[in-house]
Protein backbone atom coordinates (compact mmCIF):
# COMPACT_ATOMS: atom_id res chain seq x y z
CA UNK A 1 0.00 0.00 0.00
CA UNK A 2 1.77 3.13 -0.85
CA UNK A 3 2.48 6.14 1.40
CA UNK A 4 -0.08 8.73 1.23
CA UNK A 5 1.42 12.21 1.81
CA UNK A 6 0.45 16.33 1.49
CA UNK A 7 2.66 17.66 -1.36
CA UNK A 8 4.28 20.25 0.64
CA UNK A 9 7.75 21.10 2.09
CA UNK A 10 7.33 19.75 5.37
CA UNK A 11 6.30 16.31 4.52
CA UNK A 12 8.97 16.36 2.33
CA UNK A 13 11.56 16.90 4.65
CA UNK A 14 10.05 14.22 6.89
CA UNK A 15 9.98 11.99 4.36
CA UNK A 16 13.45 11.99 3.49
CA UNK A 17 14.20 12.09 7.59
CA UNK A 18 11.90 8.76 7.62
CA UNK A 19 14.16 7.36 5.40
CA UNK A 20 17.39 8.25 6.43
CA UNK A 21 15.93 6.25 9.68
CA UNK A 22 14.85 3.52 7.56
CA UNK A 23 18.04 2.99 5.90
CA UNK A 24 20.08 3.24 9.10
CA UNK A 25 17.87 0.74 10.95
CA UNK A 26 18.22 -1.83 7.45
CA UNK A 27 21.42 -1.92 7.56
CA UNK A 28 22.01 -2.65 11.43
CA UNK A 29 19.48 -5.36 10.79
CA UNK A 30 21.08 -6.44 7.68
CA UNK A 31 24.50 -6.71 9.93
CA UNK A 32 22.80 -8.47 12.78
CA UNK A 33 21.17 -10.87 10.34
CA UNK A 34 24.70 -11.76 8.80
CA UNK A 35 26.24 -12.14 12.77
CA UNK A 36 23.21 -14.52 13.40
CA UNK A 37 23.88 -16.32 10.44
CA UNK A 38 27.73 -16.95 10.75
CA UNK A 39 27.00 -18.00 14.88
CA UNK A 40 24.24 -19.98 13.85
CA UNK A 41 26.45 -22.05 11.43
CA UNK A 42 28.91 -22.64 13.81
CA UNK A 43 26.42 -23.74 16.58
CA UNK A 44 25.06 -26.19 14.15
CA UNK A 45 28.68 -27.65 13.32
CA UNK A 46 29.25 -28.42 16.71
CA UNK A 47 25.83 -29.52 17.14
CA UNK A 48 26.64 -32.37 14.45
CA UNK A 49 30.30 -33.37 15.61
CA UNK A 50 28.43 -33.64 19.50
CA UNK A 51 25.81 -35.79 17.80
CA UNK A 52 27.91 -37.73 15.66
CA UNK A 53 29.71 -38.49 18.32
CA UNK A 54 27.28 -39.59 21.13
CA UNK A 55 25.49 -41.39 18.37
CA UNK A 56 28.30 -43.74 17.70
CA UNK A 57 28.72 -44.26 21.12
CA UNK A 58 25.32 -44.80 22.94
CA UNK A 59 25.00 -47.87 20.76
CA UNK A 60 27.66 -49.61 22.76
CA UNK A 61 26.47 -48.21 25.81
CA UNK A 62 23.21 -49.96 25.51
CA UNK A 63 25.05 -52.97 24.64
CA UNK A 64 26.95 -53.25 27.56
CA UNK A 65 23.24 -52.79 29.59
CA UNK A 66 21.88 -55.43 27.34
CA UNK A 67 25.24 -57.56 28.18
CA UNK A 68 25.25 -57.15 31.98
CA UNK A 69 21.11 -57.76 31.97
CA UNK A 70 21.35 -61.04 30.11
CA UNK A 71 24.20 -62.33 32.32
CA UNK A 72 22.93 -61.24 35.95
CA UNK A 73 19.67 -62.26 37.69
CA UNK A 74 16.99 -59.83 37.19
CA UNK A 75 16.91 -59.12 40.78
CA UNK A 76 20.27 -58.35 40.75
CA UNK A 77 20.45 -55.92 38.22
CA UNK A 78 17.38 -54.10 39.61
CA UNK A 79 18.67 -53.45 42.33
CA UNK A 80 21.94 -52.31 41.19
CA UNK A 81 20.30 -49.44 39.26
CA UNK A 82 17.26 -48.92 41.84
CA UNK A 83 19.36 -46.91 44.61
CA UNK A 84 22.08 -44.76 43.11
CA UNK A 85 24.34 -42.55 45.98
CA UNK A 86 24.72 -39.70 43.95
CA UNK A 87 22.61 -36.47 42.83
CA UNK A 88 22.47 -34.64 39.28
CA UNK A 89 22.66 -31.14 39.41
CA UNK A 90 21.69 -28.70 36.37
CA UNK A 91 22.28 -24.96 37.46
CA UNK A 92 20.59 -22.84 34.12
CA UNK A 93 21.90 -19.54 33.35
CA UNK A 94 21.58 -17.28 30.02
CA UNK A 95 23.64 -15.57 27.55
CA UNK A 96 23.69 -13.59 24.56
CA UNK A 97 24.27 -13.55 20.94
CA UNK A 98 23.17 -10.58 19.11
CA UNK A 99 20.82 -9.80 21.40
CA UNK A 100 19.00 -13.37 21.89
CA UNK A 101 18.94 -15.18 25.08
CA UNK A 102 20.27 -18.24 24.95
CA UNK A 103 20.72 -21.14 27.54
CA UNK A 104 23.57 -22.17 29.52
CA UNK A 105 23.54 -25.59 31.06
CA UNK A 106 25.86 -26.48 33.71
CA UNK A 107 25.52 -30.08 34.24
CA UNK A 108 27.35 -32.01 37.73
CA UNK A 109 26.76 -35.50 39.68
CA UNK A 110 27.70 -35.17 42.93
CA UNK A 111 28.32 -38.55 44.61
CA UNK A 112 29.08 -42.18 42.92
CA UNK A 113 27.42 -43.73 40.38
CA UNK A 114 28.85 -46.96 41.03
CA UNK A 115 27.24 -47.22 44.25
CA UNK A 116 26.09 -51.36 43.87
CA UNK A 117 28.00 -54.06 45.27
CA UNK A 118 30.69 -55.93 42.70
CA UNK A 119 29.67 -59.10 44.46
CA UNK A 120 25.92 -59.23 42.65
CA UNK A 121 27.37 -57.70 39.57
CA UNK A 122 29.32 -57.91 36.29
CA UNK A 123 32.16 -55.99 33.96
CA UNK A 124 29.87 -54.72 31.28
CA UNK A 125 27.38 -53.04 34.11
CA UNK A 126 30.89 -51.44 35.05
CA UNK A 127 31.57 -50.35 31.39
CA UNK A 128 27.87 -49.10 30.86
CA UNK A 129 27.97 -47.15 34.26
CA UNK A 130 31.03 -46.00 33.58
CA UNK A 131 30.34 -44.49 30.16
CA UNK A 132 26.63 -43.62 30.87
CA UNK A 133 28.44 -41.41 33.44
CA UNK A 134 31.03 -39.73 31.02
CA UNK A 135 28.56 -39.23 28.49
CA UNK A 136 25.84 -37.68 30.17
CA UNK A 137 27.42 -34.36 30.90
CA UNK A 138 27.67 -34.13 27.03
CA UNK A 139 24.22 -35.08 26.34
CA UNK A 140 23.09 -31.89 28.26
CA UNK A 141 25.60 -30.29 25.96
CA UNK A 142 23.72 -31.19 22.57
CA UNK A 143 19.97 -30.16 24.62
CA UNK A 144 21.98 -27.00 25.08
CA UNK A 145 22.99 -26.46 21.66
CA UNK A 146 19.61 -27.92 20.49
CA UNK A 147 17.90 -24.84 22.24
CA UNK A 148 20.34 -22.62 20.87
CA UNK A 149 20.06 -23.58 17.59
CA UNK A 150 15.75 -23.66 17.72
CA UNK A 151 15.99 -20.05 19.33
CA UNK A 152 18.77 -18.81 16.97
CA UNK A 153 16.83 -20.05 13.89
CA UNK A 154 13.75 -18.38 14.83
CA UNK A 155 15.74 -15.00 15.33
CA UNK A 156 17.09 -15.51 11.99
CA UNK A 157 13.96 -15.49 10.71
CA UNK A 158 12.32 -12.84 12.41
CA UNK A 159 14.77 -10.46 11.69
CA UNK A 160 14.83 -11.62 7.68
CA UNK A 161 11.44 -9.87 7.50
CA UNK A 162 12.00 -6.81 9.02
CA UNK A 163 15.15 -6.80 7.00
CA UNK A 164 12.60 -7.67 3.77
CA UNK A 165 10.10 -5.61 4.85
CA UNK A 166 12.24 -2.64 4.91
CA UNK A 167 14.29 -3.41 1.43
CA UNK A 168 10.96 -4.09 -0.45
CA UNK A 169 8.26 -2.45 0.91
CA UNK A 170 8.44 0.47 2.99
CA UNK A 171 12.20 1.83 1.99
CA UNK A 172 10.52 1.64 -2.42
CA UNK A 173 7.24 3.60 -1.00
CA UNK A 174 9.45 6.04 0.85
CA UNK A 175 11.29 6.73 -2.47
CA UNK A 176 7.83 6.48 -4.38
CA UNK A 177 6.21 9.33 -1.75
CA UNK A 178 9.51 11.40 -1.93
CA UNK A 179 9.34 11.29 -5.59
CA UNK A 180 5.58 12.13 -5.94
CA UNK A 181 6.28 15.06 -3.48
CA UNK A 182 9.03 16.21 -5.40
CA UNK A 183 7.38 16.08 -8.67
CA UNK A 184 4.33 18.36 -7.34
CA UNK A 185 6.62 20.90 -5.37
CA UNK A 186 7.84 21.51 -9.08
CA UNK A 187 5.04 21.34 -10.70
CA UNK A 188 3.71 24.09 -8.04
CA UNK A 189 6.97 26.27 -8.41
CA UNK A 190 6.77 26.42 -12.85
CA UNK A 191 3.20 27.16 -12.10
CA UNK A 192 4.06 29.92 -9.92
CA UNK A 193 7.12 30.61 -12.45
CA UNK A 194 4.47 30.81 -15.14
CA UNK A 195 2.21 33.49 -13.44
CA UNK A 196 4.47 35.63 -12.34
CA UNK A 197 5.97 36.36 -15.94
CA UNK A 198 2.14 36.72 -16.88
CA UNK A 199 1.73 39.16 -13.89
CA UNK A 200 4.31 40.80 -15.28
CA UNK A 201 3.52 40.81 -18.66
CA UNK A 202 0.24 42.51 -17.61
CA UNK A 203 2.20 45.17 -15.48
CA UNK A 204 4.28 45.85 -18.62
CA UNK A 205 1.20 46.46 -20.84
Amino acid sequence: MAIRVNPNRMELLQLKKKQQVAKRGHKLLKDKLEGLLKDFMEIVKEYKILRKEIDSEIGDLFKHFILASASMPREAYLTALSFPQCEAQLNVSENLIMNVRIPVFEFSIQGNLLSYSIDTTNNDLDIAMSKLAKMLERMVKLAELEKTIELVANEIEKTRRRVNALEYILIPQQEEAIKFVSSKLDELERSNITRLMKIKEILRM
